[in-house]
């Protein structure tokens, strides 16, 4: 990653920051993108204490005005655009359908989906000059499992981020630049922070008495490890993989699907 330069949302804290820092460690110059000042400023901090070079940008990625701004901060500061890792994204309000409101399912397919769609169309005119790569952050609910009944404002937005990777893979492999997906199962984020669970009473009760993830007996992976698929997918490592999906989950969608 020496010489090139990432622009990473979500990145003041789990995947995100776990991405920022793994692709700083590899060379890369990280822009990482928040909503939290503070949390952006010391993961900053911790990258150039280690000898790394990054910025914060404040920016809501639903925001089109302030993504616009973010993205052209970051080529005025490191000179170009190699990586966009969308990873920003939020569960939302889990609800059974007479319940979930329309404001709950705008919401999450705004922050979830649009801004995935934002974050791409933006960073597109820098990216093609040289080539790059996007790393899309989905999910396994919506992809892969669908047992999270209530989850469908979110599961939605995550169908839709897989779907519009594929479209977007075949549309921009002329200018040289890739796009994949990857689907995190259980991982040890902050995101439950931004959950509103009103689903108990439409959850299906089912018990695995061995673990959730099998290859876990239950046990949930971690930002690092998804960070390391961001990372491997972002590199020249993965040169001629594009419009591919990659479920990290330890094989929990295939027993809970």
């Amino acid at each position: 990653m020496q010489g090139k330069v990432a622009f990473v949302t979500g990145a003041g804290s789990g995947i995100g920051e776990a991405s920022a820092r793994l692709l700083a460690a590899q060379g890369a110059a990280v822009a990482l993108v928040g909503r939290t000042r503070e949390e952006l400023d010391e993961v900053v901090s911790s990258i150039e204490a280690d000898g790394g070079r990054a910025i914060a940008v404040e920016a809501d990625v639903s925001d089109e005005e302030a993504l616009v701004a973010g993205v052209q901060q970051t080529v005025d500061a490191f000179g170009r655009l190699d990586v966009v890792v969308a990873n920003a994204g939020v569960n939302g309000t889990w609800a059974g359908i007479e319940d979930l409101t329309a404001d709950d399912f705008r919401s999450t397919l705004d922050i979830n989906l649009v801004g995935t769609f934002l974050t791409i169309k933006h960073a597109v005119p820098h990216l093609k000059k040289q080539g790059g790569s996007v790393v899309v952050v989905a999910s396994v609910n919506g992809t892969r499992m669908f047992s999270n009944t209530g989850a469908s404002a979110y599961s939605a937005s995550k169908a839709g981020q897989v779907a519009l990777t594929k479209m977007l893979a075949v549309e921009l492999g002329p200018k040289k630049i890739r796009v994949n997906v990857v689907c995190p199962g259980a991982i040890d984020t902050e995101i439950s922070d931004n959950t509103n669970a009103e689903n108990e009473d439409v959850k299906i009760p089912v018990e695995f008495p061995q673990g959730e993830i099998p290859l876990t007996g239950g046990e949930p992976g971690s930002s690092e490890q998804v960070g390391q698929l961001v990372l491997f997918l972002a590199s020249d490592a993965a040169s001629h993989i594009s419009g591919t999906e990659v479920w990290i989950d330890g094989a929990q969608s295939l027993l809970q699907g």
